[in-house]
């Protein structure tokens, strides 16, 4: 009776061990145990490559399509250079402008100021003249032994509306040339208004501040200049110089405008 149980026993181990090793057992797979950091970096090498294969595949499908990046790269940084190059360009130039512009400011005030002293010097010069015709026609005797006498009178307007400057030369001649002669200016001026009228002005006024400046004195002879105002919308159509001593009128000369 023991020795069938045993054979019992034996034959249920021999099943088993049938069962797990023999042909109906099931399959067991092994794997070998890979660390989580191996795994992420096989990750991360895959990702790199397939992104350098797509660059591969656009850069290829761009040579092929006729758009060369390294080609474009090489024209961007041709076009760079160039533009700087370019600014530096026109900085020098822009240098050389505003010296140039400053240069031709200097040259324009000073070709005005030349100009002002010619136009200055060829008004001294017709005074000048004026004033040797004068002294040519005292000596050659053209005027009387004795007295005073007034010569080329000129009216010129200034730049003030209303405002005129006036030159003429005064002469003393024969035995009261050794004297000196005080008086006084006075001008007789026709005005036609620009409504039409006409009137005389009488210069200076008597309440005219400015009166002192047409005292005159003088020894043989001196040239005259001042100024004058009238009414701004007033026009002179004829003046009267008169050489005054003593309330008399001793010479006079009159010009036309």
């Amino acid at each position: 009776m023991h020795r069938a149980l045993g054979r019992s026993r034996l034959a249920l181990r021999l099943r088993r061990l049938r069962g797990r090793f023999g042909i109906a057992a099931p399959r067991v797979a092994v794997r070998t145990h890979v660390p989580w950091y191996w795994r992420a970096s096989a990750v991360v090498v895959v990702l790199a490559l397939a992104l350098a294969l797509a660059g591969w595949i656009y850069d290829a499908g761009r040579r092929y399509a006729g758009f060369d990046r390294s080609e474009s790269q090489n024209e961007i940084s041709y076009l760079r250079e160039k533009q700087s190059s370019l600014e530096g360009e026109v900085t020098r130039l822009r240098v050389i402008a505003n010296s140039s512009e400053s240069q031709l400011q200097i040259d324009q005030s000073t070709v005005q100021r030349l100009t002002q002293q010619v136009k200055g010097l060829e008004e001294e010069n017709i005074r000048l003249k004026e004033n040797l015709a004068v002294f040519e026609n005292l000596a050659a005797g053209g005027v009387k032994a004795n007295g005073v006498s007034l010569g080329r009178l000129r009216i010129e307007p200034d730049a003030t509306p209303g405002k005129y400057r006036y030159y003429l030369l005064v002469s003393q001649h024969g035995a009261e040339a050794k004297q000196e002669f005080r008086g006084a200016l006075q001008f007789h001026v026709t005005l036609r208004a620009a409504s039409g009228q006409t009137n005389v002005v009488v210069l200076p006024r008597s309440d005219d501040p400015d009166a002192s400046k047409f005292q005159v004195s003088f020894r043989a002879f001196r040239s005259l200049e001042g100024s004058f105002r009238v009414p701004a919308d007033a026009t002179i159509m004829r003046i009267e110089a008169r050489l005054i001593q003593n309330g008399a009128v001793l010479a006079s000369q009159s010009a036309t405008l």
